[in-house]
């Protein structure tokens, strides 16, 4: 059988809004307000015992729990997996679906090349196995937002299988230690995405949009190699990190981009795994680490209780729930060597190449920033944590004369500090790395205090367009250069506190701190204070 054709991008077509009556549907618990359904139907992930414990509340014993995931991460491609609409988040309502995307009669899937590439470039970054040849299913189940009444999907035979994600934790005082453990990947499956219910209490009606119907999603399915809610939203961060350095999913999870269902269980070590319940569509790390700690709670208190975990996973029957695809052949990928003679390039993938144009991996990024700045591992995870500070620290490197450490804790403690107060991405910032790295030259060649800086730094979220050596100007910020003028501000400064110089003589360490202190206030933060220590241990000897 031939592999399926592979096509580029068209636009989809215009459809009105659906409106279905609330009393159609079945199961689904009342709405509330206007939510948005997310993706349904489960794919299987098996257990296995972990080493990891943890006390009930009650103490009495050991609990070990388990959890697995499955992420569902929207594949950054122009058009749609089978169709050629467009992808393009918060258009209008059913603005973006094709005659496929309703599953009107005599409509065929063409599948979407790039979004296959990014497939294998994904397996190939988690190191899996690579399917040469893969199968397309048919997922059945019903529900509005699922015109066909199925979902294609990869079930029996993916595109990629057996990889494992390294994450780190960092651990002991302070999180300084680095702790990297490892997560197998069961499988990454190639997959459609269903459209959008918005339910309408006031109205008692759902609304249907079908602008993600048809979209493409990668399904990465993480063994049950975690015990809690703080590895797997690191694991999912780290699956973030390595999706955008790829360009294979922008991945944004309040986009709905990125979309996690854990599964989880708890037993006591050395006995029988427990039923496990599953936690679906939780689009926020936080969250994702407080919604497994919880449900992993729950069950021991329910255990300890006499209770009994009941399975709340939606399943299906394997061989009621999944058919061949009949209307897509096998996906066919080769390597350089296998490639057939002649072979029309845009009709075939190489895998080969592919794994040629993977870009640095985040993991590579962060020792590469250890090793070239010399600075601590966690800070090289808060660096790439932040989307688009890792550039930002960069580009002000560039520019600046300071010290890699000392850029580093301006633009984590003061830089990033001030965008959490005001609840601001790194390109919305006021100060650009010009701006900053102009500053923190004036810092390095002593022009101004450290005080001073951070009063600069304030002023420059305040006064945009203003340069640092503007405000410096104008408030008066230099340091002090005369130092005849600071020896006589220590002096009377010592005179004005006889009971501070005598108990700094005496050899109290927080004296002489003092003093500094009540120096640097007179001279409005405008003296260095290692000069005005100098000054004073020299008064003082004297």
């Amino acid at each position: 059988m031939a592999a399926p054709m592979l096509r580029g991008c068209c636009l989809g077509r215009c459809w009105a809004l659906a409106c279905i009556d609330s009393s159609s549907r079945h199961g689904r618990g009342a709405a509330t307000g206007f939510t948005s359904s997310g993706k349904r139907g489960q794919s299987f992930v098996a257990q296995q015992p972990l080493l990891t414990a943890q006390k009930s509340r009650k103490g009495e014993h050991k609990w070990a729990a388990v959890v697995g995931l499955e992420i569902h991460a929207q594949i950054a491609s122009n058009s749609k997996l089978f169709s050629g609409s467009q992808v393009h988040f918060a258009a209008p309502p059913n603005s973006l679906v094709s005659f496929f995307d309703a599953s009107l009669p005599g409509t065929l899937p063409v599948l979407n090349r790039r979004c296959v590439e990014a497939a294998v470039m994904t397996g190939l970054a988690l190191n899996c196995h690579i399917n040469k040849k893969s199968l397309f299913d048919r997922k059945h189940y019903f529900y509005a937002d699922l015109p066909a009444g199925y979902q294609i999907t990869q079930q029996r035979l993916p595109i990629a299988v057996n990889g494992s994600l390294a994450y780190s934790v960092c651990v002991g005082k302070k999180w300084r230690q680095v702790i990297t453990k490892t997560v197998r990947i069961k499988q990454i499956q190639l997959e459609q995405d269903s459209g959008k219910s918005l339910h309408d209490e006031l109205r008692s009606q759902t609304l249907i949009d079908l602008n993600r119907a048809g979209v493409g999603l990668l399904e990465v399915v993480l063994e049950p190699d975690m015990s809690c809610g703080e590895e797997a939203a690191t694991a999912v961060r780290e699956l973030q990190l390595i999706l955008q350095a790829l360009g294979t999913s922008q991945a944004n999870m309040a986009e709905g981009q990125l979309r996690v269902d854990a599964n989880i269980s708890v037993h006591h070590p050395g006995e029988p795994l427990g039923v496990r319940t599953e936690v679906k569509n939780l689009n926020s790390a936080r969250f994702l680490a407080r919604a497994i700690d919880y449900e992993i709670q729950r069950q021991i208190n329910e255990l300890e209780n006499g209770c009994e975990i009941l399975n709340e996973t939606r399943s299906f029957d394997y061989k009621l729930g999944f058919m061949p695809e009949p209307n897509l052949p096998p996906l066919l990928l080769y390597d350089t060597a296998s490639l057939p003679a002649g072979a029309d390039p845009q009709q075939v993938i190489n895998i080969d190449r592919i794994q040629e144009q993977l870009p640095e991996l985040p993991s590579e990024t962060r020792e590469k920033l250890i090793q070239q700045y010399g600075i601590l591992p966690e800070h090289s995870f808060a660096l790439l944590n932040e989307v688009g500070l890792l550039e930002f620290f960069q580009n002000v490197i560039k520019e600046t004369r300071a010290e890699p450490k000392k850029v580093t804790s301006w633009v984590l403690n003061i830089f990033l500090g001030f965008l959490k107060q005001r609840n601001l991405a790194v390109n919305e910032s006021p100060v650009t790395p010009s701006v900053l790295a102009e500053l923190l030259n004036l810092l390095d060649r002593k022009v101004i205090s450290s005080a001073a800086a951070k009063q600069v730094f304030e002023e420059l979220w305040r006064s945009k367009g203003k340069t640092p050596s503007q405000i410096v100007s104008e408030r008066k910020l230099e340091l002090m250069q005369d130092e005849e003028a600071l020896e006589r501000v220590c002096h009377a400064v010592m005179e004005g506190h006889p009971q501070v110089v005598m108990d700094t003589k005496r050899g109290n360490p927080r004296a002489i701190n003092k003093l500094i202190g009540l120096v640097r206030k007179v001279t409005h933060n405008r003296a260095d204070p290692t000069v005005i220590k100098e000054i004073l241990e020299k008064q003082l000897s004297s």
